[in-house]
């Protein structure tokens, strides 16, 4: 990979009124123009990203949002945009208006903050103009009951002593579980197995499957990669025997025929379903595919946009198995991006993507979102290997998620 994927970045999002200055707050973080910079309050519509690099967190990606205090109809769905924003949020840094400090923006914004846990940075910005008294960053806060770190975009003071808080308060827990390595031990073979068709990407190979290689040599681990045709070949030739196979879930039967019972199998889907969500949560939702009946209504849920291939996994290949699993005829409706239709509740299963392309926060969020609306959901790996009869093998490597399963079967 040339550069680390959004979706394993640290997100931090920057928060705060019309023209307090965030977005010259990015540009000078960053050392570059990334965002729109203007005197006209609410320049910034949508949200922006831009991905840089803070020692020694690494890699993040930090969002420029429109100002909590927008007016208007444009201005309401720009502010719930904004408060959107916090679904995919790690780090949150609220940006304070030295001539306005805190009101009922503020307060609010830090509720909805705080509900979902997730760490504030306070910045007061524009500290080089007229408008700044020194005398209230101690106010600030005793009412914040946290540290008020002043900045001047314009001069570039007090950038460091941000980024020294933001390394302070970033959560701890922002490493990710890792993707296989903690199934294998240094030395150990894993076998991946990914088919080139007409769904494979031309001169590359898709992210899960990348990211799976990386964390086995960043373990010092090995992985052999084949396709599937040629597992079977690369098993015989062996001399020693793979700990693991990872398949795409779309040749989950030939492999699990080609592999001998005594070597783990899994599909990568499955392993990204544990990486960025709640594998568990997922096992359930599967059970659940048991209890729909003709007549039914199904999301097809994915998280990024792309153009659909013939035969394409959401669109064809998992109606027409679900179809042919519950006999009958179902109604499917397909979302892609962010955000899930308002008729959630309407459905009776939601079948999301791998999530490859966000971060675990916000694949968190939609299964969150799913329970509360009382739709079980399901993610593409776990219903492959459960429709195609596999779930029990795929899910041995992972001993909650197995017990789940054999609890949910009887």
């Amino acid at each position: 990979m040339e550069s680390t994927p959004r979706g394993m970045r640290l997100h931090i999002a920057i928060f705060g009124r019309r023209n307090v200055g965030k977005s010259s707050l990015i540009n000078a973080l960053t050392n570059q123009d990334i965002a729109l910079v203007s005197p006209m309050a609410g320049t910034t519509t949508d949200p922006v990203y831009k991905a840089m690099e803070i020692l020694p967190i690494g890699p993040v990606e930090i969002i420029d949002t429109a100002g909590i205090d927008d007016e208007g109809l444009l201005g309401e769905l720009r502010i719930k945009k904004t408060m959107e924003v916090l679904n995919k949020t790690d780090l949150a840094i609220i940006v304070i208006d030295p001539g306005l400090g805190l009101g009922a923006f503020e307060d609010e914004l830090i509720a909805g903050i705080k509900s979902r846990n997730i760490p504030i940075v306070f910045v007061v910005n524009k500290v080089d103009t007229e408008q700044f008294d020194p005398g209230m960053i101690r106010v600030w806060e005793e009412i914040l009951g946290s540290r008020v770190i002043p900045v001047s975009s314009l001069e570039k003071t007090g950038l460091e002593e941000l980024k020294q808080q933001i390394i302070k308060v970033a959560p701890r827990s922002f490493e990710e579980p890792n993707i296989i390595s903690d199934l294998l031990q240094p030395g150990d073979l894993a076998i991946l197995v990914v088919p080139i068709d007409l769904a494979a990407p031309k001169g590359r190979l898709i992210l899960p499957q990348v990211q799976t290689l990386r964390d086995l040599l960043d373990h010092d681990m090995m992985g052999l990669v084949v396709k599937e045709r040629e597992l079977r070949w690369a098993l015989q030739c062996l001399s020693v025997k793979p700990r693991i196979v990872v398949t795409d879930s779309q040749a989950f039967l030939k492999v699990a025929g080609d592999t001998p019972e005594d070597i783990a199998m899994t599909s990568f889907s499955i392993l990204m379903a544990r990486y960025k969500g709640d594998l568990v949560e997922l096992v359930r939702g599967a059970a659940k595919v048991r209890e729909l009946k003709p007549g039914d209504r199904v999301l097809i849920a994915e998280a990024c946009t792309h153009h659909r291939q013939a035969d394409d996994i959401g669109k064809t290949q998992i109606p027409r198995w679900l179809r042919q699993y519950v006999g009958g005829d179902l109604h499917f409706e397909w979302s892609s991006g962010t955000k899930y239709p308002e008729n959630l509740s309407e459905f009776d299963l939601v079948i999301h993507c791998g999530a490859c392309m966000i971060n675990r926060r916000e694949m968190l969020h939609r299964i969150e979102e799913a329970k509360h609306a009382g739709v079980p959901i399901v993610n593409y790996g776990v219903f492959l290997a459960f429709v195609h009869g596999v779930l029990d093998r795929a899910l041995k490597p992972f001993p909650l998620a197995s017990l789940a399963w054999e609890e949910l079967k009887h």
